[in-house]
């Protein structure tokens, strides 16, 4: 289980004080990237073995509110891997409670330089043991 902290920033919050849900969906992104290097398979290296991995569909479920300050501990978990679709979980709380204030998940597919579909498992199988590794437990 992978965890990534991001701090909200004032520019995150919108007029009522609270963290506009945007952003929600960018600390995904920078959780993902932050789990994929923990793993060792950062975006730099993906792309220098000529793997793109585009966002299929975003789910979120926002439960409670954060504001300015507020530090949030996110953890990234391979929810569902075949061979050419991964589905990471989120899970958003407030550092140091077990609020959890969004659950959420994306979808990506694995896609050469050119468009097409890489059979992750054949093509890759030192990176798709690693995602294998960090899937979550049933």
């Amino acid at each position: 289980m992978k965890s990534y902290t991001h701090r909200v920033a004032y520019y995150e919050t919108d007029k009522m004080g609270i963290t506009h849900h945007s952003n929600y969906i960018r600390w995904m992104e920078e959780a993902r990237v932050d789990f994929l290097d923990q793993i060792g398979w950062n975006y730099r290296r993906l792309e220098e073995n000529g793997i793109v991995s585009p966002v299929l569909n975003v789910n979120c479920r926002y439960r409670h509110s954060t504001t300015f300050d507020d530090i949030v501990s996110i953890t990234a978990k391979v929810k569902d891997l075949t061979m050419v679709r991964m589905t990471i979980s989120y899970e958003m709380k407030k550092s140091g409670t077990d609020e959890i204030v969004c659950t959420a998940e994306s979808q990506h597919c694995f896609l050469d330089t050119a468009g097409k579909p890489i059979p992750l498992e054949s093509s890759y199988p030192e990176f798709y043991k690693a995602l294998k590794e960090n899937m979550e437990q049933a």
